[in-house]
């Protein structure tokens, strides 16, 4: 197991700079992923620590060792990548241990690494199959195991579950985390998918723009986003956001919506807010109560379509600012239509500078 460290790192492919100075050091142990849109860096910054992009600014450190210069095969890691990328000529055992053929390692102990893989990946009675005879999750546990019988000091995932069906997805993220958990190497994991993140990590990093947004706990990115684009991304469905103004009168603040309606904040959500600031009232679907009464004033939003998902209902609504969406935890009727007397939890809401995307709440504690 080892640390990892990147100390400002920069790409730049030609005048088009991918990651911008990404500073983050990662615990001897720690499962983190790496998540955020399309194009944010996150798959460059693995491809730089695992050694296929070269840097073009900054240090990167395995156990406090620069890596810079150093070839892929010299870094002690193991890859596994978003294509299974098996040998198709090549039998279950031949593929997992192709790495150690390669490395000349004794017959004898790259059986014994291959057969304790396989029993941790419950591939043992398929050890004799080649990849055609295997099912899509099968095949992922095959490059896993790959991944295992080297005993790296770090195991880098590149959206290893991307080419998976929904269900599968579902269990092979239970069998990457209980995995970790019994091995616990040093794992940084990337992907697009929200869920991913917070169902399997220990921290999450948000990177937009070549930038990291903020770090930490799936729990605290949900309870204390950082700014904007933290709240956006991280929770689903996603965050709901209203644009509108602060008021201030005496010891009461308020939020006043550019529809006109106003909606609850508390002090502490306001922060520092100055009277008339522009800003951005944030609370999630399930922060918000039915009521039977409108128990927000004058704000009445109108159901437009509704998603029954069984355990809970989700309701799209229109009110006049926008669209926004809440979770009913129940089978409640509901149809288009209707006006939705709701209250919402004054307690959980976040607020957001408009020009900076800050959270006034927390803006000062990241």
């Amino acid at each position: 197991m080892a640390t990892v460290s990147f100390e400002g790192t920069r790409k730049a492919f030609g005048a088009h700079e991918v990651l911008k100075g990404v500073s983050l050091d990662v615990a001897d142990g720690e499962f983190v992923i790496l998540v955020g849109p399309s194009g944010c860096g996150k798959s460059t910054l693995l491809r730089m620590l695992a050694g296929l992009e070269q840097a073009t600014g900054g240090d990167i450190r395995i156990d406090g060792k620069s890596v810079i210069g150093i070839a892929p095969k010299e870094r002690d890691i193991a890859m596994v990548f978003q294509t299974y990328a098996l040998y198709p000529h090549m039998t279950v055992a031949e593929n997992m241990g192709f790495s150690l053929r390669l490395a000349k390692a004794p017959k004898a102990e790259a059986d014994q690494r291959i057969s304790a893989a396989a029993t941790l990946l419950n591939l043992d009675t398929l050890l004799d199959r080649y990849p055609k005879q295997l099912s899509g999750g099968q095949r992922q546990r095959v490059a896993m195991g790959r991944a295992i019988v080297r005993d790296p000091k770090v195991f880098l995932f590149d959206e290893p579950l991307s080419n998976l069906d929904a269900k599968l997805r579902v269990q092979m993220r239970a069998e990457i985390k209980a995995l970790h958990q019994r091995l616990r190497t040093t794992s940084i994991y990337v992907t697009h998918d929200q869920v991913e993140a917070m169902t399997m990590a220990d921290r999450i990093v948000v990177m937009n723009g070549g930038i990291i947004e903020q770090v930490g706990t799936p729990l605290d990115l949900y309870d204390s986003p950082a700014n904007l684009f933290v709240a956006g991304f991280i929770g689903s469905p996603s965050m709901n956001f209203f644009d509108g103004k602060l008021e201030r009168q005496d010891a009461i603040v308020m939020f006043r919506a550019n529809g006109g309606f106003a909606l609850p904040i508390t002090v502490e959500a306001a922060g520092s807010a100055r009277e008339g600031q522009a800003v951005v009232y944030g609370v999630r679907p399930e922060h918000i109560d039915f009521t039977g009464s409108d128990s927000s004033g004058d704000f009445a939003p109108v159901v437009s379509v509704v998603e029954p998902m069984g355990s809970e209902t989700l309701i799209l609504a229109d009110h006049p600012g926008g669209k926004m969406t809440v979770s009913y935890r129940g089978r409640g009727v509901f149809n288009p239509g209707d006006r939705l007397p709701l209250t919402i939890d004054a307690s959980r809401i976040h607020l957001f500078d408009r020009a900076s995307g800050r959270n006034l709440r927390y803006s000062g504690q990241h």
